[in-house]
Formats: C-alpha cells, sequence, structure tokens
C-alpha cells in the first residue's frame, strides 16, 4: 500500500520560513515524478515544485527563488524549503508522485479545471502565514 505523508506546516509570520516533508512508504521515490502543490478552499489546486523522472525542476512563478523542492533518497522523502513566506502562501499543501506524463506538473485543463496527472497524493498540511 503507497502512502504519502506530509508534514513540517504550521503557522508562521510572514517573511518566516518552514520546510515540509513528504515521507513515502510502499513506494520508491527515487527515480518517480514528485511535486508539491496547493490549495486553497473553493479555489482549484496549484502546483508549487516538481522534479520529474529525468531530474528536471520546475517551479510556480510564485516559488521561484523562495521554494526548493529536493528528494532525500536514503530517507525516501520528499522536501519543500520555503523561504520569504508571504500571506499569500497560505494554503493546504500536498504532495503527489509517480506519473506517466511528460511533464506532469503544468497540468492539463479539463473542463476548465487543472487536471494534474499524479498517481498518488498525501492528505495535506496547511501552512498559515500571517502576522
Amino acid at each position: 500500500q503507497v502512502q504519502l505523508v506530509e508534514s513540517g506546516g504550521g503557522s508562521v509570520q510572514p517573511g518566516g520560513s518552514l520546510t515540509l516533508s513528504c515521507a513515502a512508504s510502499g513506494y520508491t521515490i527515487t527515480t518517480a515524478s514528485v511535486g508539491w502543490f496547493r490549495q486553497i478552499p473553493g479555489n482549484e489546486r496549484e502546483g508549487v515544485a516538481s522534479i520529474d523522472s529525468d531530474g528536471t525542476t520546475m517551479y510556480a512563478e510564485s516559488a521561484k527563488g523562495r521554494f526548493t523542492i529536493f528528494k532525500d533518497n536514503a530517507k525516501n522523502t520528499l522536501y519543500l524549503k520555503m523561504n520569504g513566506l508571504k500571506p499569500e502562501d497560505t494554503a493546504m499543501y500536498y504532495c503527489a508522485a509517480e506519473s506517466s506524463s511528460f511533464r506532469p506538473f503544468l497540468g492539463t485543463v479539463v473542463g476548465g479545471r487543472p487536471i494534474y496527472d499524479y498517481k498518488y497524493w498525501g492528505q495535506g498540511t496547511q501552512v498559515t502565514v500571517s502576522s
């Protein structure tokens, strides 16, 4: 049974930092396409950062220069280090893994909604940025 378990969320002040973790079990993320997404209630899920199976990393414009996605293969864990957090970063953050699509982080719009073709998703960890 594959499980992705996120942790590391919390409440921070603007300008603060958090590092989210996504521990995988029943599945090896070493060469998998993996990514971080976030969602605010009432909004569509959006991509934050990804590492594809070919090692290519991608970031949302809002994340560039502030967030870093990386893996620890020995721990079979995916991370998202977030610096310079802003109130607009407040959201539930999800990790995702395994895709047969090319650049799944970019998503496909179906019926006006973005669909991200990842097979496994975690339950999410809440990040709140406020003063």
